[in-house]
């Protein structure tokens, strides 16, 4: 190796980025999504780090924040030391994509690099919650890098502002996010439905949605209860809810009419707005009328007057029928100096406020009064504008309570906290916001005057995540806990089979006992994708698409996936955990060539996928008669059940010495084994017999093995139904009823005599 000079810098070739694949679920490098990335150094593999002068210095002063990088070494300042000592440039985009990353807000800890049989090309993976996000910070870290390299500037903070921007376009809203986190810690899965807020909590049957703070227990009729809220009032007014006296008016002269029967001040407000606008506080002069109504008007489809209550406006959180945090607004005021204008004062003394921003992520809003109408009506009530210059020390109110980010939850009256439940009981809304206005919350409403004067739908969560003051309250783990119950996690049983040997044949096999149990399965395997009965498509479903919608789908309470090899590489498993994992065998290295899987080493780290997404209370179900399988046994969170022609094999009987659970094959019939115990199932001969006959008379051939149905495969199957809690009678009756064709298997009815059981089952399919 030789060091590049000073001189030769501007004439590195680029490093080329060969493929680009997003695996959107668990594979051989990490549990979680990632972007992986084939790269080609060229002539940079002939020069790591340390023959490149003055590059570290360059890097680090661009990004200073990698001394926190601990790379291999464990320890701050480890990747510093590898940059010192010399590492290669595909290390050193993989540290840079994710200190980019954790600049744009997206916080990134997870990265390898890996060389190829191919010299000085490399695997380089990353974490990537987001796909779009994760490949435009690959290409603004290969741009950072290919600059420093050639000592051309870059400008750091720009390339940021494109991915935190990126990030704002394409990741969950923070209020979505604070619910997904808190299914997170729970081990309740997500999927995401759409480009927005609407995401799915838990798998299949057990399966809940939200769209923000939204629930799929959120009616349509609530909703709409709560967007009129003139009927709002009414409704709750029956329920004695304390609320403002008010009716809908049609013009400013009807408003003026309406406010000297109610008593003014009054509020003139949209009857179905959101998020205050359109709303009017404190009217008592006639000549302000006019501009307030025309401002509610352009807001909603009819405007109501509305007594003007005392007090600061609060937002109370409800959620499952409990109030869960609390904000209070704050009004908002200028102070004059004689030189500056009003809208020169709100730009210096309120939006410079680190807690204002545009973005979701900032608790309070900036003031512009290029947009905000009814602060600008508030200013020319004082006889103000934004171009009027205040006399020294001379304070105006801007905002009357606005922006509700001042956590009060602790201070709320039990009778205020019952009133807001009421309220949100009588629209019907499972979570919603209450807008109350009081002089004290810790104080009851009547007593004081105060009023609920709003119940909104979807009410937004960060003013409680994020208060400007006080403290943050848990609301995300509040809805969580109110959609699902404390020993619920959402999932429903996945059953996934890896491997070249029968995994079809095992797949629909399972999927078939789980049937004659009553359950409703989601089947993906090579021989078509299948809900409950019905084959939905014949083309091969053994990959992760398929395997994904099933569990979107709300009707399935289970799941049975065949996965092989490629689609582990390519996509990453559907699922993030599963109840069984049956892996079969480690053969097929020849058709893995493009994913550079050279030996069994290699393909045991892919193959391992399967066992290490099993959940503690779940199974791996391993070919005791594959030694190489039988290596993952220790990887599983959960117990181990094997299977095995070789009944009396060293890994089996050293199994069964410990007590473990084993389906064994003894002349000719399956038998279960848990230590010394033992059932026998059923004949296994007399099964494959009658299977692979059919199989030759209906010309049916099976794609997993061109040899026909083996006695291995059916113990495999017999062992992930037995890991199931399926009984062996109704297993044994499976297995007699069980067809070779796929869609004659699950169309037509059957009568079969269990033998062992001593009964005849009918089931109907």
């Amino acid at each position: 190796m030789t060091s590049i000079s000073p001189a030769m810098t501007a004439e590195i070739e680029d490093i080329k980025l060969l493929r680009i694949n997003y695996l959107r679920g668990p594979n051989m490098w990490t549990y979680r999504s990632i972007l992986e990335v084939w790269l080609d150094l060229g002539a940079l593999e002939d020069c790591p780090t340390n023959l490149i002068p003055g590059f570290t210095p360059r890097l680090t002063a661009l990004l200073p924040a990698l001394i926190e990088h601990h790379c291999g070494v464990g320890e701050r300042g480890g990747f510093l030391q590898r940059l010192e000592t010399g590492t290669w440039c595909g290390h050193v985009l993989e540290h840079v994509v994710i200190e980019l990353l954790n600049l744009a807000g997206m916080p990134t800890g997870f990265g390898q690099t890996r060389s190829t049989s191919k010299r000085g090309v490399y695997r380089m993976v990353f974490r990537a919650r987001d796909e779009q996000v994760a490949r435009l910070a690959l290409s603004e870290g290969h741009t950072l890098l290919m600059a420093t390299l050639r000592s051309a500037p870059f400008d750091v903070e720009a390339a940021v502002a494109r991915i935190r921007e990126k990030l704002d376009d394409c990741y969950l809203g923070p209020s979505t996010a604070a619910i997904v986190g808190a299914a997170t810690d729970r081990n309740i899965p997500h999927i995401r439905l759409n480009e927005g807020n609407l995401v799915q909590l838990g798998h299949g049957a057990k399966q809940r949605r939200i769209w923000t703070a939204q629930t799929d227990q959120t009616t349509a009729i609530a909703a709409g209860i709560a967007r009129d809220k003139d009927l709002t009032k009414t409704l709750l007014k029956a329920c004695g809810v304390p609320v403002p006296e008010g009716r809908v008016v049609n013009s400013a002269d009807e408003a003026w009419e309406a406010a000297q029967d109610i008593g003014l001040p009054v509020v003139i407000k949209p009857s179905d707005g959101n998020h205050g606008r359109g709303v009017t506080l404190d009217l008592r002069l006639r000549e302000h009328f006019a501009e307030a109504f025309k401002i509610a008007d352009e807001e909603g489809s009819e405007v109501l007057v509305e007594r003007s209550i005392p007090g600061d406006e609060h937002r109370l959180l409800v959620v499952g029928g409990k109030v869960v945090a609390a904000a209070r607004g704050e009004s908002v005021w200028i102070t004059g100096d004689g030189v500056k204008t009003v809208e020169q004062l709100i730009a210096s003394q309120i939006n410079t406020d680190p807690r204002r921003g545009w973005t979701e992520d900032f608790p309070l809003s900036p003031i512009d009064l290029k947009i905000d109408h009814v602060i600008v009506q508030n200013l020319q009530r004082q006889g103000l504008d934004g171009k009027s210059v205040l006399n020294p020390d001379k304070r105006v109110l801007v905002v009357r309570n606005g922006n509700m980010a001042m956590d009060c939850t602790a201070l709320v009256h039990p009778e205020v906290a019952h009133a807001a439940s009421l309220a949100a009981r009588v629209v019907g809304l499972d979570i919603a916001g209450i807008d109350m206005v009081a002089e004290d919350i810790s104080q009851p409403l009547q007593a004081q005057g105060g009023a609920i004067v709003e119940v909104n739908a979807g009410p937004g969560l960060l003013m409680h995540l994020k208060p400007a003051e006080g403290t943050p309250q848990p609301v995300g783990q509040a809805i969580v806990d109110h959609l699902f119950a404390p020993d619920e996690t959402g999932r429903i049983p996945i059953v996934g089979v890896t491997g070249t040997h029968g995994t079809s044949t095992i797949a629909r096999l399972v999927a078939w006992f789980l049937h004659l149990g009553g359950r409703h399965v989601g089947l993906a395997c090579r021989e078509g994708l299948y809900l409950g009965n019905r084959l939905v498509e014949r083309q091969s479903a053994a990959r992760w698409e398929p395997a994904y919608r099933l569990l979107m789908n709300r009707a399935v309470t289970t799941v049975v996936a065949e996965n092989d090899a490629t689609s582990i590489l390519q996509d990453g498993l559907a699922y993030d955990r599963c109840l069984i994992g049956v892996v079969t065998d480690l053969d097929g290295i020849k058709s893995l060539k493009d994913f550079d899987i050279q030996d069994e080493a290699q393909l045991f780290k892919v193959m391992r996928t399967q066992v290490d997404v099993v959940l503690p209370e779940g199974f791996a179900v391993l070919n005791a008669d594959d030694a190489r399988v039988m290596g993952m046994a220790e990887l599983c969170d959960g117990q181990v059940v094997l299977y095995g022609m070789d009944a009396h094999s060293t890994a089996m009987e050293a199994h069964r010495a410990q007590g473990g659970r084993a389906v064994v094959y003894q002349r000719g019939r399956a038998v279960l084994f848990t230590g010394t115990a033992e059932t026998t199932v059923t004949n296994v001969d007399a099964v494959v017999r009658r299977l692979n006959a059919a199989r030759t008379a209906t010309n049916t051939v099976a794609p997993d093995s061109a040899r026909g149905i083996s006695e291995a495969a059916v113990l495999a199957a017999i062992a992930t139904a037995w890991a199931l809690g399926i009984v062996p009678e109704l297993i044994s009756a499976g297995l007699d009823t069980f067809a070779v064709d796929a869609a004659m298997a699950l169309a037509s009815p059957i009568i079969a005599t269990n033998s062992i059981a001593g009964v005849t089952h009918s089931v109907s399919t």
